[in-house]
């Protein structure tokens, strides 16, 4: 079983960053980030691989928010900027121990976080 702890949400208003955390309790091939809207699914935001680094990006958030990891502390970052207000929901960050490809979907990753809220003011 592998525990993550995400942190670093909360209120910002329009334009602004926000930086949030994922502490993971063991390491596999990749971690990613997910968002989630009342009544919608959740919604791949960006992965990275352990190993090499390499990050991939929804398109919605692409230039704006960055993925980065920590191997050290095996923990996982994600910078926001440029902040609008259809960036509001919980993100979730989630562990993938399947070695492949890049993964987009949800269902596809291991373990997840509880999730942590990050509200975009008008």
């Amino acid at each position: 079983q592998v525990h993550l702890v995400e942190s670093g949400g909360g209120l910002v208003q329009a334009g602004g960053s926000l930086s949030l955390s994922c502490a993971a309790s063991g390491r596999g091939y990749a971690m990613g980030w997910f968002r989630q809207t009342p009544g919608k699914v959740r919604e791949f935001v960006a992965t990275i691989t352990w190993n090499s680094g390499s990050t991939y990006y929804a398109d919605s958030v692409q230039g704006r928010f960055t993925i980065s990891r920590d191997n050290a502390r095996n923990t996982v970052y994600l910078q926001m900027n440029s902040l609008k207000p259809e960036d509001t929901a919980v993100y979730y960050c989630a562990a993938d121990f399947t070695p492949g490809g890049v993964v987009y979907s949800a269902h596809e990753y291991d373990y997840w976080g509880l999730g942590t809220q990050v509200t975009v003011s008008s």
